[in-house]
């Protein structure tokens, strides 16, 4: 088997956390983010509230969301895919972590605030508002990225 490449396995982790580890050979890192996300999966109902979420349920689905355990999920998932992408060979510039850092904190702060928050009048629960703000927190770091990339080269 050759050597995936970056985006086949960043593509691979965004399907599931600790696929694209398996794919680089990192086998422990791998299983230990396959049973992390078995664990808060599980305990926050999350396949639950992507159901609900999915079907329009909001109100249902931030009721069945255990927040707890839920908040955990946007920094294991986005850690998994920058970790299979760095091991891969991608991520070689300076700065290229910006972007996946400030998605875990953005999908994050969406978690926090997804059973109060309204966009445009509309409450969007744990999924939809969390999946828009880690959009966010891509833009995010790709500006401040390049915005450090620009005061390097100065």
């Amino acid at each position: 088997m050759s050597n995936p490449k970056p985006i086949e396995v960043l593509l691979w982790s965004i399907a599931f956390p600790g696929f694209g580890q398996f794919l680089n050979r990192k086998f422990l890192k791998g299983l230990v983010l396959l049973m992390l996300e078995f664990l808060i999966n599980t305990y926050s109902n999350l396949n639950t509230v992507i159901i609900l979420s999915f079907q329009g349920e909001i109100l249902t689905a931030i009721e069945e969301a255990n927040y707890q355990w839920l908040l955990f999920y946007p920094c294991v998932y986005l850690f998994g895919m920058w970790d299979a992408y760095r091991d891969a060979g991608g991520g070689k510039e300076p700065y290229s972590f910006l972007p996946f850092v400030f998605s875990a904190y953005f999908g994050t702060i969406g978690v926090i605030y997804s059973n109060a928050l309204m966009v445009f009048g509309v409450i969007l629960g744990p999924i939809w508002l969390s999946i828009l703000f880690l959009i966010i927190g891509i833009g995010v770091g790709f500006m401040l990225r390049s915005f450090l990339l620009k005061c390097i080269s100065q």
